[in-house]
């Protein structure tokens, strides 16, 4: 499995070279990968239908136990053959679909990238691993969103969906570093076993809502959805992958992984339900008010993401085989929508459903492909979609207390999927034609190939769902039930009451259908109650952000060095000075012994030396005096036997004082700019420093030393490094690369000097 998932990230690296080399069947060659890992991993069928996992393990981080695990049980195995089924078609669609873009290969960089990130975050046991890829497929989704970085809308959406998902990742790592340290294990399959220990403990709530942040911003549930409508400044191919089958649903299926751990409590049950609920209904409403194909499609999304959301709340057995089979179905309807939205916008230019009418002629293929997919989105009919509904409403019946008012919401929520589903399967390809930017001709059998498949995939599903029923989706409720349970999916039920509701919905939405313009005019109120929304609020924060940002630039990041210094010293004071005032166990007395008189005058020199450079009137002499200081402490070392540490002294001593004299010879003639005060003030701060220092120096001269890695180093300086000055032994042979890093550190650093002395007044005339 981890050769799985890098190959993945060995692809993002030779994907532009790749497409060089083969252009126009680029995306083609680009899709076998996926496509052999989908037969690799539709190999374990077999083997997850009969209840059992796959794990495999490669040591991490040994010293704290973390491991590089991946697990492939009924769960990941669904999401593992969506995220490489639909990405081969994907791949294959957005080689033609953006065929004349120059950056195409850029494009298949970032969308191979995502896909294997999406790869390593399904199949990842270690949550640590996980959220190391969730953070990946945000990046990567980030790239994706902003392909078209000239666009600044294009740029905007992108940051918002990086930041609000970002925002709730890191709310994500405070929740599982929680799980792990309260379960005690680091691995999913270590904490299932855990159950009672989580739910008893009482970080258990904070745990919850950490987690629950990160998993609802990532699937664009209510108040966070708002980044999901605005993603769609995304090529088509991109809405098509992640906001339809993949990155959406990470969040969907992060919640029915922790299912076995976290929920049985009122919270989860509450929050998730209410959530799905809310999203459900405000999805389902926001979308008739669309007339952007993409945008209508958004929102939809939003709804059935709220639904699956929903059922994990609920989380009997009902509803979990409901979630399952949605899950599967809505990948598949969805996923082949935004390929027909993207073919219509291809040929004729527009995606505004108002601008569209009579494309049945020209693009019959398109029309059955969209008619497919739409009775899928309706969830009425020979599909698969219809039997998740019928799962749905049982599961909703069958609630004792909440039914009464999860039965409205969801009949209200499925009536506007069959509402979008008319809208998309009828306004575009009936009617009298309607003049568009372009002359409209069908897709390529590229661009066709994708939602072809995926369409009638739901229809053979629909029509014979013991395909599925053993082999994917009751490993998936067992995963998620963390118990094996049995699934029998139908789909006849025969004349119950959940076929009554399914019905009603349908009428409902036909009816918002044929009153649907006059309903999208009377919905603007929609538009001004949500203008004051999470939208306004996420511009709110941003802004406020943007002012906080620029009031710590300008203090912390003024481009003035004196203030670098001054608030370095300030904080070290600060920090350092309480620490030792609050950490510290001072003697009563401290270790003190007369000084000889040579010291004494040596210290007064240092002290006379220190003043002499502040007073100086010019740069050469302060540099002078200073040298006065370093010799001293040189005289220092060699009166408590460190010749060593003398002779090191004295080399940077003087070379300090030559490079000093160098630079001088380029610099303004001294001056002095700041008044008096600015002067006391500094003093102040420089005795403080001096205060500090000479504080440390008691107090590690008053504790008796007790090393524990100086016996080693004496130990094992001759024998393992052959070298008998140890000093020198622990900078070239134990530190040997820390030494290195320093050095290239200075050698940067002297670069970058000579780099500014290099440069030249700008006189206008260099192009």
């Amino acid at each position: 499995m981890l050769l799985a998932v890098m190959s993945g990230f060995g692809l993002a690296l030779g994907a532009p070279w790749l497409h060089r080399l083969s252009r126009a069947w680029s995306g083609w060659l680009l899709a076998l990968l996926p496509a052999g890992l989908l037969l690799y991993f539709a190999g374990y069928l077999p083997t997850v239908a009969r209840g059992e996992a796959v794990r495999v393990a490669y040591g991490w981080v040994a010293g704290l136990n973390l491991n590089l695990a991946f697990r492939l049980d009924g769960l990941s195995l669904l999401l593992t053959l969506l995220v490489l089924g639909i990405g081969a078609l994907i791949l294959i669609y957005g080689g033609s679909y953006l065929a004349a873009d120059a950056h195409l290969g850029r494009f298949y960089a970032f969308l191979t990238l995502f896909m294997a990130s999406m790869l390593g975050l399904v199949l990842a046991d270690n949550i640590l691993v996980l959220f190391i890829f969730w953070e990946l497929t945000s990046i990567s989704s980030y790239l994706l969103i902003g392909y078209k970085h000239t666009s600044e809308t294009a740029r905007a959406a992108a940051l918002q969906a990086l930041l609000v998902t970002g925002a709730g990742g890191l709310a994500l790592l405070g929740g599982l570093v929680l799980l792990g340290l309260i379960g005690g294990a680091w691995e999913f399959s270590a904490l299932s076993s855990q159950r009672a220990i989580v739910l008893a403990h009482p970080l258990y709530l904070p745990t919850l809502l950490l987690i629950l942040l990160g998993a609802l911003t990532k699937s664009a549930q209510a108040p966070f959805h708002f980044w999901l409508p605005a993603a769609m400044e995304a090529p088509t191919p991109v809405s098509a992958y992640l906001h339809s089958a993949t990155m959406v649903k990470a969040g969907v299926y992060l919640l029915a992984r922790l299912q076995p751990i976290l929920s049985g409590s009122q919270a989860w049950s509450v929050i998730v339900s209410t959530v799905g609920a809310v999203s459900l209904l405000l999805g389902g409403a926001l979308a008739l008010r669309q007339h952007d194909l993409k945008r209508m499609l958004a929102y939809s999304t939003i709804s059935a993401l709220g639904m699956l959301t929903l059922l994990l709340g609920l989380g009997s057995a009902y509803a979990t085989t409901a979630m399952a089979v949605f899950l599967l179905a809505h990948a598949l309807y969805k996923g082949a929508l935004f390929m027909v939205v993207g073919v219509i916008d291809h040929a004729t230019g527009t995606r505004d459903v108002d601008r569209l009418g009579g494309l049945r002629r020209a693009m019959p293929l398109t029309a059955l492909c969209a008619t497919l997919a739409a009775i899928a989105l309706a969830g009425f009919g020979p599909v698969l979609s219809f039997i998740a509904k019928e799962l749905l409403l049982e599961a909703v019946l069958h609630l004792s207390g909440g039914g009464i008012v999860l039965v409205p919401v969801v009949v209200l929520g499925s009536a506007s999927f069959v509402a979008v589903a008319a809208i998309l399967a009828i306004r575009p390809f009936h009617g009298a034609p309607t003049p568009t930017p372009r002359h409209p001709h069908e897709g390529a059998a590229s661009m066709l190939l994708g939602p072809a498949l995926l369409a009638t995939l739901g229809l053979i599903l629909g029509l014979a769902p013991g395909l599925v029923a053993n082999t994917l989706i009751a490993p998936v409720v067992s995963a998620t039930m963390g118990r094996a349970e049995a699934v029998e999916l139908k789909l006849w039920h025969g004349l119950t009451p959940a076929f009554g509701l399914s019905l009603l919905s349908v009428m409902i939405g036909l009816g918002v259908y044929l009153r649907w313009i006059r309903l999208r005019r009377a919905m603007r109120w929609l538009d001004v109650l949500f203008g004051w929304g999470p939208t306004r609020w996420y511009a709110h924060a941003l802004h406020a952000l943007n002012v906080l940002a620029r009031w710590q630039t300008g203090l912390l990041q003024n481009g003035r060095l004196p203030s670098y210094l001054r608030l370095i010293i300030v904080t070290t004071i600060a920090l350092v000075g309480y620490t030792l005032l609050t950490r510290v166990a001072w003697p009563a007395t401290l270790p003190w012994s007369a000084p000889h008189f040579y010291e004494l005058m040596l210290a007064i020199l240092i002290l006379l030396a220190a003043v002499s450079a502040v007073l100086a009137p010019s740069r050469l002499s302060a540099v002078a005096t200073l040298s006065i200081v370093g010799s001293g402490i040189a005289l220092i070392y060699i009166f408590y036997s460190a010749p060593d540490l003398a002779m090191t002294q004295i080399l940077v001593e003087t070379l300090t004082v030559l490079l000093f004299v160098l630079v001088f010879y380029h610099l303004p003639r001294f001056n002095t700019h700041t008044p008096a005060r600015h002067h006391l003030r500094d003093g102040v701060i420089a005795l403080g420093l001096g205060s500090l220092i000479t504080a440390l120096v008691l107090a590690v001269s008053a504790t008796p030393p007790q090393s524990a890695v100086a016996p080693y180093y004496i130990e094992h300086s001759k024998p393992l490094a052959h070298g008998r000055n140890i000093v020198n032994v622990i900078l070239v042979d134990f530190r040997g690369l820390d030494t290195l890093g320093e050095i290239t550190v200075l050698a940067v650093a002297a670069v970058g000097v000579v780099a500014l002395l290099r440069l030249r007044p700008w006189d206008g005339k260099s192009k």
